[in-house]
């Protein structure tokens, strides 16, 4: 028998255990070890590769860019083809990884209450699209792992009380105490349901149209490891595990971030990387900061985590030109571990969440912020809070109106302020995830939203290919401008090894209207310091503030201007961003 079989049956064992110690039932855990084992064919006749802990496998290079299959369209063409041609043409240079949004049959919330998770949905094309995109870039897939549809055929055989996914469902007693259960939503908790075994109350975290599966059954827990199984064989480097705090429950608790969802987070991530160490867990985990970096373990859990207070910092900090939330919030995050990372974003395919920003942002600077995003077109979504008040849950806009002025009003700064916010995101910490709606500038769709009814589909728009190509070979239209600009600071800092995710970063001292942070690349031959102007007046940079060493010869790698140390000081226009290295690597 393989050593290394024994050892890794033993920690699966052990993961188990702890996942189902409370758990009234007859499960054989050496059984189920051995099970799932065999669904991730690692076989004890195989030669079984222990990973290496604490190893990073990315770097400088890495971007993710994040899309609907159907984001971009051609008639009479599959969506899934036509967004491969435009990554060829547009990104070529610039994006190695790609975050496809859920892709599979779905009934609802544009592809995250899923049907079946085992095909691709037709209206966008099939298996060997999706593996034409993985064959080029790192392919980043969504496991929908805390609900499903309740038009799945695993539904319908629980209203049926007969085969596979009869048993799937949570389902609770309407007369227990449930106001303890964070609740991201304003619908009723539960879904009363006639079933061939009488009136059941599903659970639905999201949507009564979303019903959330039970983890206590051991079945759930193989089936979605054979989902993990299949999309690995179908090219996934990258899996985003979807709403995933949500997934264990208990009456009378919560009901999110329980221990049990750890480990089970802990589980897939032994497995997966026993098949392959490449690949990558990310959490999606929509929660006040200091739970979502509960989520890293100790480098035993997620490899990365949403950088989700990223997003409302910082459009706080362009549209009020103060940083001081944002610094503040950067000097208290932990460096990332070896073997584990930040996932920044600052715009998705979702809105931009305020439950993040709870305990970092006032209630005063929140309320400014909403409204100021609504005076710019945004939309708000709404969540019950524990005393039964509806909170702001997320701002519903595109990134680039959101941008469009200041707490003032809109300005003339709307592109060069939009630049500078991804400018600051490229080089922090971690790896940087664009959502295609950013790359291409994209505005508000309100017809979309009209049409659907749904908030979050302002920020969903569906670009006609040659309609998006001709703005793109426009060099007047805010789309060429604001891809040639971006793609610019992505070809920058894939170069910068000081921008590996895992390099030191400080964050420097320069007031309120300078932010600023330095990186050091992990031999230390490359320092850059990262400084932006985050007002619309023009500021000064006291380069005795940042210490350039005079031995040293200094350049802003973005303007390409060269930076005398024993000037007094440079001066920033409004928005502008500079990145002075002591070493040109490009």
């Amino acid at each position: 028998m393989n050593t290394n079989w024994n050892q890794l049956h033993e920690k699966v064992s052990h993961h188990l255990q702890a996942i189902y110690a409370d758990v009234v039932t007859d499960i054989a855990v050496g059984d189920l070890a051995t099970r799932l084992m065999e669904i991730m064919r690692l076989n004890s006749d195989d030669d079984i590769a222990t990973p290496l802990p604490h190893c990073n496998h990315w770097d400088e290079e890495d971007i993710i860019m994040i899309t609907y299959g159907d984001s971009v369209i051609q008639e009479q063409e599959r969506p899934l083809f036509t967004l491969s041609r435009f990554l060829h043409t547009y990104c070529k240079n610039t994006i190695n990884n790609v975050h496809i949004l859920p892709f599979f049959p779905y009934s609802s919330d544009d592809g995250f209450s899923v049907i079946d998770y085992s095909s691709v949905n037709e209206s966008l094309g099939g298996w060997e699209d999706v593996e034409r995109i993985a064959a080029d870039y790192g392919l980043m897939v969504d496991l929908v792992i805390n609900h499903c549809s309740a038009r799945s055929v695993w539904f319908d055989n629980f209203i049926k009380g007969d085969g596979p996914g009869s048993d799937f469902f949570f389902t609770a007693d309407p007369s227990a105490d449930l106001t303890g259960v964070t609740r991201p939503r304003t619908s009723p908790l539960l879904r009363e349901t006639e079933t061939a075994n009488g009136t059941q109350h599903v659970w639905c975290t999201f949507s009564h149209d979303q019903v959330d599966f039970d983890f206590r059954n051991p079945k759930v827990l193989m089936t979605f490891m054979e989902i993990i199984r299949q999309y690995i064989d179908e090219g996934a480097k990258i899996f985003r595990l979807d709403a995933v705090a949500f997934l264990w429950k208990i009456i009378g608790t919560s009901c999110i971030n329980l221990p049990q969802t750890h480990e089970v987070i802990r589980l897939i991530r032994t497995l997966v990387e026993h098949v392959n160490p490449g690949i990558m867990l990310i959490t999606e985990t929509n929660i006040p900061n200091r739970e979502n970096l509960t989520y890293f373990g100790n480098a035993n859990e997620a490899h990365a985590i949403y950088n989700f207070s990223l997003p409302p910092l910082l459009v706080n900090t362009m549209v009020t030109g103060n940083c001081l939330y944002l610094k503040n919030w950067m000097m208290s995050m932990p460096p990332a571990q070896n073997g584990t990372t930040y996932f920044n974003f600052i715009a998705s395919h979702d809105g931009i969440g305020l439950r993040p920003a709870e305990g970092l942002l006032s209630d005063e600077e929140l309320g400014t912020l909403v409204n100021t995003m609504q005076h710019f077109g945004g939309k708000i979504s709404w969540r019950a809070s524990e005393n039964g008040q509806q909170k702001p849950y997320e701002i519903n806009i595109t990134l680039f109106d959101a941008l469009q002025g200041t707490t003032k009003g809109p300005d003339k700064y709307q592109v060069d302020r939009f630049i500078c916010a991804h400018a600051i995101m490229l080089g922090l910490e971690g790896i940087p995830g664009i959502y295609i709606h950013s790359l291409l500038g994209t505005s508000n769709d309100y017809e979309k939203v009209a049409n659907t009814g749904q908030n979050r589909s302002i920020n969903r728009k569906r670009w006609d290919y040659r309609e998006l190509e001709a703005l793109l070979d426009s060099p007047y239209s805010q789309h060429h401008k604001v891809l040639t600009r971006i793609s610019q600071l992505i070809r920058i800092r894939k170069a910068q090894s000081a921008f590996h995710p895992n390099a030191t970063q400080f964050t420097l001292q320069l007031g309120n209207h300078l932010f600023g942070y330095w990186r050091q690349s992990l031999d230390r031959k490359q320092s850059i310091f990262c400084i932006s102007n985050i007002t619309d007046e023009e500021q000064s940079i006291l380069l005795s503030d940042i210490n350039l060493i005079g031995t040293d010869n200094w350049l802003d790698l973005i303007s390409r201007d060269q930076i005398n140390s024993s000037a007094g000081f440079i001066q920033l226009k409004p928005y502008q961003t500079v990145w002075i290295s002591n070493q040109d690597m490009e």
